[in-house]
């Protein structure tokens, strides 16, 4: 059941534009550029300033997220500003942090927003620093890289393009606001479709108008590449997640009860069980705030359920399953260790203020 909702839901509207924008990246987006922006030597307060805060125009969950990792990744970003991308791509999301707000409180919603952004960027500080010297192996072996071909198109222009599909991906996942919510997302969720088409109209006169065939040929192999790459290991990993955690609603091996009460109090033990099962979890975007909800009147604690808020959204087993496939088993381990000990820490903090 998990299966096909995740099928359903976000794979024509999210993971398929997500695929085609990492097609677009990996082929049409100079190696230079990225390297200028997000390389190891870029400027330090630029890179991870763009790479924490991108989340905030992309409503993307954990698995949605990842071809565009391994997109800027593979392009040779540095492992510091691509895992802050990483992060903060479904965590800092405007919506979802409005829902938690007004659902669970404004205190739990700014903790959110604030712990989200201060995360993406100490992780990719962390990762940078534990990893410099696989780096600078990493950026000897882009230095004997062949010269690459002059670019036949302005920066404008590919960055109209990418910017545009980065667009249809926004209104393609854009969800139903909930019961209440401001009329501004009400709107746009009105629109969604109309935009989305507009949207897909414009891509395709782009694609057709300043690429040559050959060049549409290249960007329809790099995204299936990223296709055949990331999706066996994200639906298996969604099965054995659904398998063991379920669904809001739909108990499953592992019932919510059981985490319910696991997580009541603040002691460090509930933040870490808290931190633990957020990461493991898959959450589509907005989904979080009800198992919260339902989570916070079974008795848990303040602490735990920013602990989850905080590792749940940008964790989940499928995520790691494709990462460890992207950039290798230890940073994969060292990766997902830094946000569950950060989540564990900052839901402790938290507790002792708000319980």
């Amino acid at each position: 059941m998990m299966l096909q909702d995740y099928a359903r839901e976000h794979v024509l509207t999210c993971l398929i534009p997500a695929f085609f924008i990492a097609g677009a990246i990996a082929v049409f987006v100079s190696k230079a550029a990225v390297l200028k922006y997000f390389g190891s030597k870029a400027n330090k307060v630029l890179s991870y300033s763009v790479a924490s805060v991108s989340g905030t125009i992309l409503s993307v969950c954990s698995c949605t997220v990842l071809p565009l990792f391994a997109g800027i990744y593979s392009r040779g970003a540095g492992i510091g500003p691509a895992t802050a991308f990483l992060y903060s791509g479904p965590a800092i999301n405007v919506l979802a942090i409005s829902m938690t707000a007004k659902v669970l409180g404004w205190q739990l919603g700014l903790a959110r927003a604030v712990g989200a952004i201060f995360f993406a960027v100490v992780i990719g500080i962390l990762m940078s620093w534990i990893f410099c010297r696989d780096e600078a192996e990493r950026e000897e072996c882009q230095m004997h890289l062949p010269d690459e071909e002059p670019n036949k198109r302005t920066l404008l222009q590919d960055g109209l393009f990418i910017f545009t599909m980065v667009l249809v991906l926004v209104f393609a996942a854009f969800a139903e606001p909930g019961p209440g919510a401001h009329n501004f997302w009400t709107t746009i969720y009105s629109i969604k479709w109309h935009s989305t088409a507009v949207l897909l109209v414009l891509v395709c006169l782009m694609a057709w108008k300043w690429f040559e065939k050959n060049e549409r040929q290249d960007w329809i192999h790099s995204t299936w590449s990223f296709i055949k790459m990331i999706s066996p290991l994200l639906f298996a990993g969604v099965l054995v997640a659904g398998f063991l955690l379920g669904r809001p609603g739909y108990p499953a091996l592992i019932p919510e009860q059981w985490v319910a009460e696991l997580v009541g109090g603040n002691s460090l033990q509930a933040n870490l069980i808290a931190s633990v099962a957020g990461a493991l979890m898959y959450f589509a975007t907005l989904t979080e705030v009800p198992i919260l909800q339902g989570l916070l009147g079974s008795g848990m604690g303040q602490g735990p359920a920013l602990a989850l808020l905080l590792a749940g959204p940008a964790l989940s087993l499928p995520n790691m399953l494709v990462i460890g496939s992207v950039m290798g088993l230890k940073k994969t381990v060292v990766f997902s260790l830094i946000i569950i000990v950060m989540a564990t820490f900052c839901g402790l903090i938290y507790g002792n203020f708000f319980n």
